[in-house]
């Protein structure tokens, strides 16, 4: 795989792209369990093979793994990136937001020892699954693998929960997920909205803020990038 761009925060990495990934259901079931903060006990059930699941969780999760980047390009030139990364002694996967015109990321959360978030409301995860991007950007493109990819960063008491449950119930199936588990599944990935935060708008950003004390977004995402570029991330977020 060639190395793939520098992002800010990250000059001391490798950053290998790993897009390639996503045709492989053992990666969105590594993926996924993100969520539930535990390995699948019988990857079978899932329609994967006991040693595809083993053989990603060391790609993606072992100590000797080199640093992994799957990026969601959308509208206005940004960036929705995920990043495994792993040391000697734990593993981080960090979900951003990157635009080249930026010095810094927009932290959206991380899965590890030092975990945050939410990082994403429904709506913006909508938007973020559906949003044109420049054609020459690097990154996944279909749908299904798009939503996935950034469920984890979700978290919104507003959810519509009978229409997420069948939104990620289609795209566990598209991604190649046993039919008869891909319902239950959804329902359990999503969990229940009424015990997530909420989203709201300040007089100070256009950029949503997040009620969780464990959310990176308790403060406008990206602080300190220009007015105008706050105003272009607002309406990226919320697609348009």
């Amino acid at each position: 795989m060639a190395a793939a761009p520098h992002l800010p925060g990250f000059e001391d990495e490798e950053l290998l792209p790993g897009e390639a990934l996503a045709t492989e259901p053992a990666f969105w079931l590594a993926h996924l369990v993100l969520i539930t903060d535990r390995q699948a006990e019988d990857p079978k059930v899932y329609g994967v093979t006991p040693d595809a699941y083993r053989a990603m969780l060391e790609r993606l999760f072992g100590a000797e793994a080199p640093t992994l980047l799957l990026r969601v390009p959308f509208r206005h030139g940004h960036t929705a990136c995920v990043i495994y990364q792993n040391f000697e002694d734990e593993c981080d996967t960090d979900f951003l937001v990157h635009h080249p015109a930026w010095g810094r990321f927009g932290f959206l959360g991380q899965f590890g020892p030092h975990g945050s978030g939410p990082g994403l409301s429904w709506p913006e995860l909508v938007s973020l699954v559906h949003s044109e991007a420049d054609p020459d950007a690097e990154g996944l493109r279909d749908h299904a693998q798009r939503l996935l990819l950034l469920l984890p960063a979700l978290g919104d008491a507003d959810t519509p929960l009978e229409e997420a449950r069948r939104m990620v119930a289609g795209a566990l199936a598209a991604v190649g997920f046993r039919p008869d588990v891909v319902v239950e599944f959804a329902a359990q990935l999503l969990g229940e909205p009424e015990r997530k935060p909420r989203w709201f708008l300040t007089p100070d950003s256009p950029v949503p803020v997040c009620s969780s004390n464990y959310s990176p977004r308790q403060v406008p995402l990206a602080l300190g990038i220009t007015e105008e570029q706050t105003r272009t991330l607002a309406a990226a977020l919320s697609g348009h």
